[in-house]
């Protein structure tokens, strides 16, 4: 069975699924950042990241994935992930809202 494939904005992702990403990328986004051409046919770039069921391409610029790293707490001045940091034991996958508008299934 293939995964499901979803396009999603940053900040519109589930809070359990920012804790893995973060975890997944402790020094940051900008150098994983990959582009892809959508089925409008533009550029876009995107951060890739995969779970058990869905692979997603998260949509964010190199300055955006910049700025979320600054912004955010759980990184240090340097841009890696604190070594106090750790995501929700309780993650069990299931509250992935599947309704989205701005989910792209078929990039």
């Amino acid at each position: 069975m293939d995964k499901k494939r979803i396009v999603k904005d940053y900040d519109n992702l589930p809070e359990e699924i920012i804790e893995q990403v973060k975890a997944e990328y402790p020094y940051g986004y900008e150098e994983n950042l990959i582009t892809f051409v959508n089925r409008e046919g533009k550029k876009v770039s995107a951060l890739p990241f995969d779970t058990e069921d869905i692979y997603y391409l998260i949509r964010m610029t190199v300055l955006e994935a910049r700025q979320i790293i600054e912004d955010d707490d759980d990184y240090d001045e340097d841009g890696t992930l604190r070594s106090d940091f750790s995501t929700g034991d309780d993650y069990s996958g299931d509250d992935e809202d599947d309704n989205d508008t701005d989910d792209d299934n078929n990039y």
